[in-house]
């Protein structure tokens, strides 16, 4: 590494070209750079005798070019002040011109500006990053276009400027030449340029692992091939996935099962690129960059059930699962497996995420699941990949008829979050079942409440006596929840018109309220049981060791043995144990988490213990009632549980 303290004209003059590289940033100085640039500059205008001013360092290194080019100086550190500078040496030229003095102007593009005598992107002195790139050559040639951009600014910032002092075009050349003072540093072709970016740079905006990503490949690509394989290559991925490019690296990682970190991407992804073989990585990374972008935007894939699939999976959160379908989207395009498997696959991902989503499984361990399914597949079921997708997914934490069942009728569905989107789609999906004629559009329809989330005194009575037990313990569930485009003005109307105006639905679940006279805990249940079996239909059981929903263990008649909660273990008799043992535990360990259980279950959680028939009291002072049947014992544990994102991993209860 050489460092010097020289004026900005011998940086400059020469046949000689400065290129950016493409790991630095856009042109993006703004109005406060370039208010302190110019002022200085008049300063020492207006003095008769300026002195040096150091404006900053610029930090280069000598590149391997063609044997007939220009010498060529990657722009480390600096791009910034030398491209506002060629700005300004643009701008007093231009002003040369046009008032005619045209030795002075050819002095500045001649000497400071381009290389007179070279031809192609070699004729420039400075070339900036691709974005940049043709606006400033429209600068340098006179032949602005009309688009504005960063640089385009700063000429018209100047410009401005210009017109507001009564300071010769000469001097200020002069200084800029020859009273602005610079620290070359230039790099040894041993020395890592990255490296001293980086370091350089470290008080300002962070590098993005998409930055360093894209500057590791392009130190590994010479000089002379860099702009096609920009063009090629990286370019169409930034374009497509903008904010999405450092996940889809860290997904297209993942895919031969690999666990990459968020942050880890940069460094795994040096791992595996080389010199020898970065190009080549470079133009995979597009290829399969089509594919995820295809899962992001569903609009952008041709085949019309495949783009449908694409949608219900976006809607159920399967991001996870991207590593994976990036694979099954390779087979497809590569004839390996045909759309028929490949939908096939997709109802199998989705079949598989619905029942867990129903079963409350935990979802934090997708993210390890997906990654290692593939290189499975392909050493053990290469020959079959679609049954042997299914195989394994089997053995993954996938719920069978008599879990599914169960949870289907009994599940909290309504709810914070993405419970809602997922639940619309449930529902959307079993009304498609019914195999309409004509298409129904579901994209104004909104999830409604028959019994409402707010009872007036007319629900009330006609819930009956236990109306708020039966309102905190069934308003969320399936049952009680379908479609409309009349939410708002449904809102907590009594059952007869409700029913009234969902008899005018063209839905087919909201013609099954036609012949229902009441609706009370027992008609929820009874609806619930049968969507459940719809759902049976719908997103069957794939694997062969299957339980039938007739194998459900019905809790009333049963004695609780055991409670595992938050991974600790608890002796219980009865139900009521573990209805207190499992509130205890989650007061002591997520106290937050239980204030959120005693506002959304007031009829069981409470500090008034008057208002319960029967009560215990918790560890907390807290009282609930314990005056329940076992199956509302236990529905309502689900749901509350359900309420603190706790999932059917972390609360067990085992009976006999």
């Amino acid at each position: 590494m050489q460092a010097k303290e020289t004026k900005l004209q011998d940086i400059i003059e020469g046949t000689k070209q400065y290129v950016i590289p493409l790991f630095q940033r856009t042109y993006s100085w703004t109005t406060k750079e370039w208010e302190v640039l110019w002022k200085d500059l008049v300063e020492l205008c207006e003095m008769e005798n300026p002195r040096t001013h150091f404006i900053g360092s610029i930090v280069n290194m000598p590149t391997v070019s063609v044997p007939e080019g220009v010498a060529k100086y990657l722009l480390i550190d600096g791009q910034q002040r030398l491209t506002t500078i060629f700005i300004l040496l643009i701008l007093l030229r231009n002003k040369a011109r046009e008032n005619q003095n045209m030795r002075f102007a050819d002095e500045i593009n001649n000497t400071l500006l381009v290389n007179q005598y070279k031809d192609g992107i070699d004729y420039y002195k400075l070339m900036p990053t691709q974005v940049d790139r043709e606006t400033y050559q429209n600068l340098i040639t006179g032949n602005p276009n009309e688009s504005e951009n960063q640089l385009t600014r700063a000429y018209t910032f100047f410009e401005k400027k210009l017109k507001q002092i009564e300071i010769e075009p000469e001097k200020l050349k002069k200084v800029i030449t020859s009273y602005f003072s610079i620290v070359s540093i230039v790099l040894d072709v041993d020395d890592n340029p990255y490296l001293v970016f980086e370091s350089l740079n470290a008080k300002g905006r962070p590098l993005t692992q998409a930055d360093l990503i894209r500057n590791f490949f392009f130190m590994r690509i010479h000089i002379d091939n860099q702009e096609d394989v920009y063009k090629s290559f990286w370019l169409p991925m930034q374009t497509a996935l903008n904010e999405d490019l450092t996940e889809f690296i860290r997904h297209y990682l993942m895919k031969d099962g690999n666990i990459i970190k968020q942050g880890d991407v940069y460094y795994a992804l040096k791992d595996n690129v080389s010199t020898t073989n970065a190009t080549d990585y470079l133009k995979k990374l597009k290829e399969f960059s089509i594919f995820y972008h295809r899962f992001k935007y569903p609009e952008f894939e041709q085949e019309p059930e495949l783009q449908r699939m694409f949608r219900r999976l976006n809607r159920i959160e399967v991001t996870t699962a991207y590593p994976l379908l990036l694979n099954f989207y390779s087979n497809y395009n590569e004839g390996k497996i045909d759309k028929n498997g490949f939908v096939t696959i997709l109802k199998t991902l989705e079949n598989y995420l619905i029942r867990r989503f129903v079963c409350n499984i935990a979802t934090n361990q997708l993210n390890k699941i997906f990654p290692t399914v593939y290189p499975l597949i392909q050493s053990k079921y290469s020959d079959n990949i679609i049954e042997g997708f299914k195989t394994i997914l089997q053995g993954k934490g996938y719920p069978k008829d008599n879990e599914f069942f169960l949870r289907f009728r009994e599940a909290k569905f309504y709810g914070g979050g993405d419970r809602v989107v997922k639940t619309k789609l449930i529902l959307e999906t079993i009304e498609g079942s019914f195999n309409h004629k004509e298409a129904v559009s579901f994209e104004n329809l909104t999830v409604e409440h028959v019994m409402p989330q707010t009872l007036s005194e007319w629900w009330q009575g006609h819930l009956g006596e236990d109306w708020d037990e039966t309102h905190e313990l069934y308003l969320h569930t399936i049952g009680n929840l379908t479609l409309t485009a009349y939410n708002s003005e449904l809102s907590n109307d009594d059952f007869p018109i409700k029913k009234q105006t969902l008899n005018e639905s063209h839905l087919e679940i909201n013609k099954y309220f036609a012949n229902t006279p009441t609706w009370s805990r027992t008609e929820i249940e009874y609806r619930a049981e049968n969507l459940a079996k719809k759902a049976l239909e719908i997103w069957p059981y794939f694997g062969q060791e299957n339980s039938s929903p007739t194998d459900i263990q019905e809790v009333t008649g049963t004695t609780p043995i055991g409670l595992k909660i938050l991974g600790q273990n608890f002796d219980v008799k009865t139900w009521r144990d573990v209805m207190e043992q499992t509130l205890n535990v989650v007061a002591d360990l997520e106290p937050e988490k239980f204030e959120i259980i005693a506002h959304n279950f007031p009829r069981y959680v409470g500090k008034d213990k008057n208002k319960f028939r029967a009560i215990r009291q918790l560890q907390n002072d807290y009282f609930i009632e314990v005056n329940l049947s076992a199956q509302s014992i236990q529905r309502l544990c689900y749901q509350a549980m359900e309420t603190i994102e706790l999932t059917s991993d972390e609360w067990e209860v085992l009976v006999q």
